[in-house]
């Protein structure tokens, strides 16, 4: 009887580890703004986190390099090729960009599968990665879409804006409405696969023993990969064809 109880208890704690509270959140005041706690608290240990393994790695750079340092090289070329891939031959000034896209978006992620952020009890709401929140979403969505708009004015100056009549001013509505629902289409894309692939493992461990929902956990930190890598990719994508002023 106490062996069945202590699986019981043990089975409801997994459970409640896995729960996703939806639409509560845990505010702070700053000044005049109400802002998300948890949001804010999970992005700086993100941000940490890539701070630190950078820091760690170029500490003592070697000529041949070690494990760390190997990893860290791959990375890079690898934000290279993307970057070069979608942009052109101009595409050295925008690697900075489009690597912390993709490193932030890759680690927030990862960092809600793996680290038990649901341990840590707050008042209202739960930490969980901060690309859970559409806000964080819609933020980068929307850096995006300025260095876009910059990109093509650095290039075009103010003829940039000639591509909205091309090839015909009837399409000028059209045009700038394709602009503007390019960081909602990115915004929601990786919000809604996040939650969707959250709200899986939910179901699954509410209606099916843990050892199942286990291997969609790990599918989910190939796919939480993959979200930032297509964003990374759009971002870049979008920049590149600002630069070249065709759709």
């Amino acid at each position: 009887m106490n062996v069945l109880l202590c699986s019981i208890n043990t089975l409801k704690r997994l459970y409640d580890i896995s729960a996703v509270e939806v639409g509560q959140h845990f505010y702070w005041q700053i000044g005049s703004f109400q802002v998300h706690a948890q949001v804010l608290i999970t992005s700086w240990v993100v941000i940490a986190i890539l701070l630190v393994s950078a820091i760690l790695v170029i500490r003592n750079l070697q000529t041949i390099p070690t494990f760390g340092q190997n990893f860290f090289e791959y990375v890079l070329e690898f934000i290279r090729d993307v970057s070069k891939t979608q942009i052109g031959e101009e595409y050295g000034p925008w690697v900075p960009f489009i690597g912390t896209m993709f490193l932030f978006i890759f680690v927030s992620n990862w960092s809600g599968a793996l680290l038990p952020w649901k341990i840590i009890k707050l008042p209202h709401g739960e930490l969980a990665a901060p690309t859970n929140d559409i806000n964080t979403t819609v933020a980068l969505a929307l850096l995006t879409s300025v260095a876009y708009f910059y990109a093509g004015l650095s290039k075009k100056g103010l003829a940039y804006f000639s591509k909205y009549i091309q090839p015909t001013p009837i399409l000028l509505p059209i045009n700038i409405l394709e602009d503007f629902t390019k960081p909602l289409s990115l915004s929601f894309r990786l919000f809604g696969n996040i939650l969707a692939d959250e709200l899986v493992v939910v179901v699954l461990v509410s209606l099916v023993p843990l050892v199942v929902p286990i291997p969609v956990m790990f599918l989910g930190l190939f796919t939480s990969g993959i979200q930032a890598l297509i964003f990374a990719t759009l971002a870049a994508a979008y920049i590149g064809e600002s630069m070249e002023g065709h759709h």
